[in-house]
């Protein structure tokens, strides 16, 4: 188990590295990554659940100490970062497909990724992990309604069948996990180490499946892609 550990602590700090080179082989050989892509929605799901199992009560403790400071982390992450991809998406003309993708980035929690960017920073760690639950917990309602509302010009939208998926995919895996949890406490403790490497591995596959299905896409307009998504998310550390 230590051993186990170990790995999955190195997958964990070198997460990054790992997508990256991933995604680059992932565009050479797209062929060699597609049998990935229909299994994108099962590989989310062990993630959620994964979530499930490392969530406490100590999670959700800040709502009841500070608030009013986690309501405004909360409404920040669904205010300044769908406004910004719906902005950039004005401002860069950007094709439909594009476009409701990144309004959908911009409309998702932020999840793990914004505690690990908070504890590199020395920020408020509790707090952080207090809005990225809370979030989660408020996507399947929240996300649908923001997709609509910036997303609806771009593409037909259907709240009602997005708010059943993100059910299906978020949260019935994470209340699993809390159940699994709650029934195996002692032997899921011992185990939960293991589980930021299971994440790694599932997202790796998920990002190399979109990376190789969309390989001619990326080719045709990446790197303007890739200016968007830097604007954002610098925009969105700076002015959140």
């Amino acid at each position: 188990m230590a051993f186990l550990a170990s790995v999955s602590q190195f997958l964990g700090k070198t997460f990054a590295l790992w997508v990256l080179v991933f995604a680059g082989l992932a565009y050479v050989s797209p062929d060699s990554f597609k049998f990935f892509a229909p299994y994108i929605s099962p590989l989310l799901g062990i993630i959620m659940f994964g979530i499930g199992l490392t969530l406490k009560a100590s999670d959700f403790s800040e709502v009841f100490r500070r608030p009013m400071a986690v309501a405004i982390g909360t409404l920040g992450q669904f205010t300044i970062m769908p406004i910004l991809a719906w902005l950039l998406c004005l401002i860069f003309y950007l094709p439909p497909d594009i476009a409701v993708g990144v309004i959908l980035v911009g409309c998702c929690p932020g999840g793990t990724a914004s505690n690990v960017m908070t504890y590199l920073a020395r920020g408020d760690v509790p707090l952080s992990v207090t809005v990225s639950s809370l979030s989660t917990i408020l996507a399947p309602i929240v996300t649908p309604a923001l997709i609509y509302l910036f997303a609806h010009s771009w593409i037909n939208v259907n709240p009602v069948a997005m708010f059943w998926s993100i059910i299906q995919i978020v949260i019935l895996p994470i209340i699993l996990g809390l159940i699994v949890k709650a029934i195996f406490k002692s032997k899921i403790d011992a185990a939960v180490t293991a589980l930021p490497a299971i994440s790694v591995i599932a997202m790796i596959m998920i990002v190399s499946a979109v990376v190789a299905v969309s390989q001619k896409k990326i080719a045709e307009i990446g790197l303007l892609v890739f200016a968007v998504v830097v604007l954002h998310n610098g925009l969105g550390l700076l002015l959140g």
